[in-house]
């Protein structure tokens, strides 16, 4: 069965979380950085389905699920958002926590949901629209990343969106590299994170 491309589904939701963990750690595999491994679904992949629907579509092979990518058209108005309807949830059902010393990132996430107040940037007025895309090891390296962006600006020039922006850690470099053959040029360096922007008009 060759892979293919589809609208996400609401059961498609446990899969998101699992690819999220297992390419968390810069694409690695960050099942040991965390104790739950929900955090970083709750994070990066699980609000956008439910916030923006639409834009989320998913790679499916033989073996089910192994790609994603999720994405808001109006970044300020999202962060809004889950500022009022997402992290209240999750901090009731995370209480902050210490750091344990002991490699796990728990507390951290745990932390930026209790302190994540919305942005409103310059860039967001540019390029409003912002994604997450992962892929499993299985799905990379065979133009399904390009397909899916390609699907995804398709989706928000439909709706007259200029512009996508997104982060990726610098320790990316793969990442990195294919963002600028895609188009992606960067707008700024945000601690380890590289800005890129793409234009969509």
């Amino acid at each position: 069965m060759p892979e293919t491309i589809r609208p996400f589904h609401a059961s498609d939701l446990p899969a998101l979380y699992r690819i999220c963990l297992l390419t968390g750690d810069a694409s690695a595999d960050a099942t040991n950085l965390y104790r739950d491994p929900d955090l970083l679904g709750h994070m990066y992949a699980g609000p956008y389905p439910i916030a923006d629907p639409g834009l989320s579509f998913v790679v499916v092979d033989e073996q089910g699920v192994c790609g994603y990518i999720v994405a808001t058209a109006d970044t300020y108005r999202f962060e809004r958002w889950l500022a009022q309807s997402w992290f209240p949830v999750l901090r009731e059902e995370y209480p902050l926590v210490d750091d344990p010393r002991d490699g796990t990132q728990d507390h951290g996430l745990i932390r930026q949901f209790h302190e994540f107040a919305p942005a409103d940037k310059p860039l967001f007025r540019t390029h409003p629209a912002h994604m997450h895309i992962d892929l499993l090891p299985r799905a990379q390296r065979k133009g399904l990343g390009r397909r899916l962006i390609e699907t995804l600006s398709d989706a928000l020039r439909e709706r007259g969106i200029p512009g996508l922006h997104l982060g990726v850690d610098a320790r990316n470099t793969g990442g990195i590299a294919f963002y600028d053959r895609m188009g992606f040029t960067e707008a700024a360096v945000d601690g380890g994170a590289r800005m890129l922007t793409l234009d969509l008009a």
